[in-house]
């Protein structure tokens, strides 16, 4: 028991280093809140511009999604941070994680928005043009509304999965919390930094997932 509270709840040892922990947990949140905004509205616009039927781009959003769902998010965060300069693009580490991110998150989400624009009944869409709404404003004020409500509970677990992919911006030097704990446990020998970086994904995941549950249950259909 001695041991194992030296090596992994050995605080005294790694106070000095709680700013840097910090710094990272902070660098964390702000991916993951910039990645679940910027993906989940890139998606619905997605899924919006897929309801007008329109082929050419529809086919480009088939392929755009199915490309960002097969890859894997590291091979994503690689090619934006390292690829995209060869174009005259440089992006720093931490915006190209949350670009990558953001990307594969979007193809997500736009299907399970497309899913639920499906879902709304037919009835719903000549409702609203029978009663004198363009298309447009049947879609933005009749079946949006009961598309973001049936898209959260899945759409709430997939951002979940895909914001913990932020800790693959270590790959590419983003001072994220488990690229500055790693770092730290290596300077000690010592990997009680590995267990306060823990404790501090649980702070950022853990009320995340009780909200999934609280979605879920409140919008889940009803038996």
């Amino acid at each position: 028991m001695d041991q194992i509270l030296y090596y992994f709840f050995n605080w005294p040892l790694i106070s000095p280093y709680l700013p840097e922990i910090l710094q990272g947990f902070l660098v964390t949140l702000e991916m993951a809140v910039l990645t679940v905004v910027a993906g989940t509205v890139l998606g619905l616009l997605l899924a919006v511009v897929r309801a007008y039927g329109i082929r050419p781009l529809n086919w480009l959003l088939v392929v755009y999604v199915d490309i960002f769902r097969a890859l894997p998010q590291l091979v994503i965060i690689v090619l934006a941070f390292f690829a995209l300069p060869a174009f005259g693009i440089v992006i720093d580490p931490m915006p190209a994680t949350v670009l990558a991110l953001s990307l594969v998150l979007s193809a997500f989400a736009e299907e399970i928005f497309w899913a639920g624009i499906a879902a709304v009944p037919r009835g719903q869409w000549e409702a609203g043009r029978s009663s004198g709404l363009t298309f447009t404003q049947t879609l933005f004020w009749i079946v949006l509304p009961q598309t973001v409500r049936i898209s959260i509970p899945p759409l709430t677990n997939r951002a979940l999965g895909i914001t913990k992919g932020t800790t693959l911006g270590s790959i590419i030097a983003v001072p994220e919390l488990l690229n500055v704990s790693s770092n730290i446990q290596s300077n000690i020998a010592n990997p009680t930094a590995l267990t306060a970086g823990a404790v501090l994904f649980c702070l950022v995941f853990f009320p995340f997932v009780y909200l999934t549950r609280a979605l879920e249950r409140r919008y889940a259909p009803k038996r």
